[in-house]
């Protein structure tokens, strides 16, 4: 299977099944410094990014919008002065999907053209 910066993401609905313990071990080393966090009871993706100075870290979450947009899978990113935080969940089933994950991988490959 192709890696994960590679994959598309999938629509989803209220119908869409959850991602298991045993999918997220198996697709967690593809994005090792995102961490899992509970957020209200929902599990999310989470990583934060350090930027020289807030214009960078408003390019970034440009660029992640623009992904983010292409892929029909929207994240929560908070943009502060030489950091950017992204947190990735599939609100339509209040939880992760691994669509999630694609993006998570999608969004570390961004990152990488500001170091």
């Amino acid at each position: 299977m192709a890696q994960l910066n590679q994959q598309k993401c999938e629509a989803c609905s209220a119908n869409s099944q959850p991602i298991t313990q045993e999918q997220i071990q198996q697709l967690k080393p593809e994005i090792p410094e995102w961490d899992l966090i509970d957020s209200q009871g929902e599990a999310h993706l989470q990583r934060t990014y350090q930027f020289p100075d807030f214009k960078t870290a408003l390019d970034f979450t440009n660029k992640v919008g623009n992904a983010a947009e292409a892929e029909g899978h929207h994240p929560a990113i908070t943009t502060e002065y030489g950091k950017a935080t992204v947190n990735w969940w599939t609100h339509a089933i209040s939880g992760l999907h691994r669509n999630d994950f694609i993006m998570a991988a999608k969004t570390d490959e961004l990152a990488q053209s500001f170091s």
